[in-house]
């Protein structure tokens, strides 16, 4: 069994949520490079046009595990939640770099580390 199993779990508030699927799938591919993972599979992802719950949906799996996010972007700011997690270390201020193109206003997100038990690593954090 690997011995990192670190997941980190965002949730924010941002002026500039993705609106396309192709935008949203260019944004996890070169995040995925930027922790120095790799692709398996994807990424994926799906526009919802249903009131109440328009948004993407993406996903991709990794040689490591996966990156899943969620984007509501019907209201102003739009709310992203995000997690990453995966049984290779990586960086998660490389994480937190490379959504801020997506501008956000307030963020909340706590690390788990899912080794032998689950334990919150970082406390939430709030920005």
């Amino acid at each position: 069994m690997p011995l990192v199993h670190q997941h980190i779990v965002v949730r924010s508030h941002v002026m500039s949520p993705p609106r396309n699927e192709e935008t949203l799938k260019n944004w996890m591919k070169d995040l995925v490079e930027k922790i120095d993972m790799k692709i398996l599979n994807g990424p994926h992802a799906v526009y919802l046009d249903k009131e109440g719950n328009r948004g993407i949906t993406g996903v991709c799996v990794i040689e490591t595990s996966h990156i899943a996010i969620h984007v509501w972007d019907e209201e102003s700011p739009g709310l992203m939640q995000l997690d990453v997690y995966s049984c290779k270390d990586f960086d998660k201020s490389v994480v937190f770099e490379h959504f801020s193109c997506f501008e956000p206003v307030s963020s909340e997100w706590f690390m788990l580390d899912r080794t032998d038990k689950l334990s919150i690593t970082d406390d939430i954090q709030k920005a």
